[in-house]
């Protein structure tokens, strides 16, 4: 997400032709989250849509976990995609008004046909930017922001603007791929013409553990969970590799930032990292 209302990542472009053509195993893999997987035992994946599908949910309920979230409470979900993490909130929780904003329209479409509101629930989908978040001072629970702060252009802005919406007490969780100090001059995993935005968009990797800390203490926020699952989403790399022969033919940026991101993180260097911070 941007300053403005432009949307270029290509990687939905590849998911929404896919599902716009019925690719039924699409559909079970990110057609409700589009992100990444969470397996309590990596060793046990099965490596099938219905697995990875599952995965991806367990990583949700991680994330919405370490944001402390209850019944009764007033949630904005942030870069929210097709809207698999209010669908999970709307399943497992009552009495909530649930806001999913994100800048790319085609996605907020999919989103709305998607999920519908049950258990004296509230759902709505918004169009908006997540440095200018277009609601009221303390009127929010909890801000969630799944797998996609690495598109926004400023952290710092974006927890400003968390933390003015928050309630006193309110909770931001979000999830993030975390370098090593060792690899900050190689984070900049995007092809290197400027036209070319990479398959996952442009995405800024270089806000180390120290950074975040540092970034809450700015902000107003407390960090209360710091959490290095890398371990647990390993089993997406070999789900990835092996799905490019139903997703579809995958571009030279797809495969060349998905095996960087692999290999730095099957190394150590780069942590997908889940966070909590209390205003």
């Amino acid at each position: 997400m941007g300053t403005d209302n432009k949307v270029n990542l290509p990687y939905f472009d590849h998911l929404l032709t896919a599902l716009n053509e019925n690719n039924k195993d699409v559909e079970k893999s990110f057609g409700r989250h589009v992100h990444w997987g969470y397996w309590q035992q990596p060793g046990q994946a099965e490596q099938t849509a219905d697995d990875f599908a599952a995965a991806a949910e367990k990583l949700t309920a991680q994330i919405c976990s370490a944001a402390n979230i209850k019944d009764n409470q007033r949630i904005l979900d942030v870069g929210c995609g097709f809207g698999g993490t209010l669908a999970y909130l709307n399943e497992n929780y009552n009495d909530m008004e649930l806001l999913g904003l994100n800048l790319d329209d085609r996605q907020l479409v999919r989103a709305r046909k998607q999920v519908h509101a049950i258990a004296n629930n509230k759902i709505q989908f918004q169009q908006g930017n997540a440095n200018v978040l277009p609601f009221p001072d303390n009127s929010f629970d909890v801000v969630l922001a799944v797998e996609c702060i690495f598109h926004f252009p400023d952290r710092k802005q974006f927890f400003q603007e968390a933390n003015r919406i928050l309630k006193p007490g309110g909770y931001l969780a979000l999830s993030d791929f975390v370098p090593s100090t060792l690899i900050l001059p190689i984070t900049r995993i995007n092809l290197p013409a400027s036209n070319n935005p990479g398959f996952y968009g442009r995405c800024n990797v270089q806000c180390t553990a120290k950074k975040y800390r540092q970034l809450a203490e700015n902000t107003g926020f407390v960090v209360r969970i710091e959490n290095d699952i890398t371990r647990n989403t390993l089993p997406t790399y070999t789900y990835l590799r092996s799905s490019g022969r139903w997703a579809g033919t995958w571009s030279f940026s797809a495969v060349y930032e998905t095996l960087t991101i692999e290999g730095l993180s099957r190394a150590g260097l780069l942590k997908y990292m889940i966070y909590s911070f209390k205003k």
